[in-house]
């Protein structure tokens, strides 16, 4: 962490930026769904605002858990049990999506 009046206003420097990206984002998602303009797919809010919106929506989170959290400077095991989540998380979204897509017609399940 910071040790040094040097490395404090670095730190502070990072923040700031940071803060100011955060915003940005915040702002530009607000515009997206809300501006005819950048408006994408079909009028109005449709799935492509949304994928849109959750992009930058990951964007800003992982900005947030990063810096603010100080997960940049955590240690390996923190981002093996990171990426298992999500993998995991990825995994099961796609077995309920299968499942969806394919459903048990039975006259035992009605």
């Amino acid at each position: 962490m910071a040790d040094t009046p040097e490395a404090i206003q670095k730190a502070k420097k990072t923040y700031l930026l940071v803060f100011a990206a955060l915003l940005v984002g915040t702002l530009l998602t607000v515009a997206v769904a809300e501006l005819p303009q950048l408006d994408f797919g079909r009028h109005g809010f449709d799935k492509a605002d949304c994928i849109i919106g959750l992009c930058i929506a990951t964007i800003k989170a992982t900005l947030v858990a990063a810096i603010f959290m100080h997960l940049n400077h955590e240690k390996k095991t923190v981002y093996w049990v990171i990426i298992a989540s999500v993998a995991a998380v990825i995994s099961l979204s796609a077995l309920t999506a299968l499942a969806m897509g394919d459903p048990i017609i039975d006259k035992f399940f009605y």
